[in-house]
Formats: structure tokens, C-alpha cells, sequence
């Protein structure tokens, strides 16, 4: 008897990593209020990313308890790509740093890069004085504001940081002509010292101004300026 022909077997599936990836998108809450979503956002600006942003609204029960600093654990900004989902604005400025090493968000030189990574740190996990005392508000404008007491050490300790890596590094940015994560770390603060009038040396100024002259700077400030007039019950902002 004739042996029956072997059964074809089906094409198998495309591997999941050939499919269609999907954009990357980054979690942010408000334009005006929040720094940590502005840190965020300027990291993957810098970093050449091409993203969707999804915004969370301000009445939303979970942001509102990230606003106002009752949150046990700060989640926006909150970046997902290629697979991985990274919330916290060092772990975001890792990342890209990462995948994106052509960026330049660290700097090249191996000293330099220990330095910016240090005071990205440092801005991340201290300043508390100075976040409560001086709520981030892009609209605001307080000429002559009387800072807290309890925040001026910080002031200075951040105007240290700026005054030591400009002279070190030649400016105008804190590592010299390549932004890097330090200056999208330190960004809300030159808005903050804006809003409040905080008086601050020429260099710092300087730095200042750059900071607030980048194209990805004045495009978050015009959005900003575009959301509601103020969000109810927020007092102080992370």
C-alpha cells in the first residue's frame, strides 16, 4: 500500500519581537504644577526619544496625592518602552542614558560623569525645604517674595552646585555645551527661582536665562500657561 504523504505542517507564528512596537508614551501630571513630570519630559527630549504623552488629570484621586505630597512613593513621570516600564526621574535618566548613549546625558569623561551623576542625586532625593517653601508654579510671579528662613539652605547649597560645575566646565550648561541629565534635574529649580525672585550670582543668572531659552523649555512653559488657573487644595508641589 502507498504510504501516505506527511501532514504540512503550519507556518509558525512571527516571533513577538518582529511585531509592530509600541510608541513609546511617558505619564505625566500637570504642565504648571509638577516638576517631576518636567524633569521627566526634558530627559527623553534630550535623549532624541519620540514619545506620546498621557496625561493624567489633576482630579484624578492618585495624582492629586502625588501633588500634594501624600503619595508613598512618587510615579509620575512614568516612562514605558520597548518593554520596560521605568518611573522615577533617575531611574528614567539611567535608562536613557542606557539605550541612548549617543545622547549624551552623561558626560563622556569619567570624572565628570561621576560629578553629574552625583548632584542628579542629590537633586532627586534631597531640597525638601526648598520644594515646600517654593511650590513649582509657571504662571506664578512673586517680585520681591520674602523666601523661608528654613529653604535658604538649600538655596545656597544649590547655587554651590551651579556656581562650582559652571567654572569647572566652562558653560553655559552645568558640563559645559552638552545638556545632560543634571540640567533637566535642575530645570524646575531655574523656574522656581524665577517665580519666587530669589536673587542669585550673574553666573547662576546666566544659567539661568540658557535654561529658560531652550526650545523644549518655553514649549512646556506655553502648555503650562494653557492648563486650568490653579488646582484646587494644592498647597506645595514635589
Amino acid at each position: 500500500m502507498p504510504v501516505a504523504a506527511p501532514a504540512r505542517k503550519k507556518p509558525a507564528a512571527k516571533p513577538a519581537a518582529r511585531r509592530a512596537a509600541a510608541r513609546p508614551t511617558l505619564t505625566l501630571s500637570s504642565k504648571n504644577y509638577s516638576s517631576w513630570s518636567l524633569r521627566g519630559w526634558l530627559l527623553c527630549r534630550f535623549a532624541g526619544l519620540d514619545f506620546d504623552e498621557v496625561m493624567v488629570s489633576p482630579d484624578d484621586a492618585d495624582a492629586r496625592k502625588e501633588l500634594l505630597l501624600l503619595a508613598p512613593s512618587i510615579r509620575v513621570p512614568c516612562l514605558t518602552h520597548d518593554g520596560a516600564r521605568v518611573w522615577n526621574t533617575m531611574g528614567i535618566a539611567q535608562y536613557l542614558a542606557e539605550v541612548f548613549p549617543d545622547a549624551g546625558l552623561v558626560p563622556a569623561e569619567r570624572i565628570a560623569r561621576a560629578h553629574c551623576r552625583s548632584i542628579s542625586g542629590e537633586m532627586n532625593s534631597g531640597f525638601a525645604n526648598l520644594r515646600s517653601s517654593l511650590p513649582m508654579n509657571l504662571k506664578a510671579r512673586h517680585p520681591g517674595y520674602k523666601v523661608w528662613a528654613g529653604a535658604l539652605p538649600d538655596i545656597e547649597r544649590i547655587v554651590e552646585i551651579w556656581s562650582e560645575c559652571l567654572s569647572a566646565y566652562g558653560g553655559p550648561y552645568l558640563f559645559g555645551r552638552q545638556r545632560t541629565m543634571a540640567d533637566a534635574m535642575f530645570a524646575p529649580v531655574v523656574a522656581r527661582f524665577l517665580s519666587y525672585d530669589v536673587a542669585l550670582p550673574a553666573p547662576c543668572a546666566a544659567y539661568c536665562r540658557t535654561i529658560m531659552a531652550m526650545p523644549e523649555m518655553q514649549e512646556w512653559v506655553a502648555a503650562a500657561r494653557r492648563e486650568p488657573e490653579e488646582i484646587e487644595e494644592l498647597d506645595m508641589e514635589f
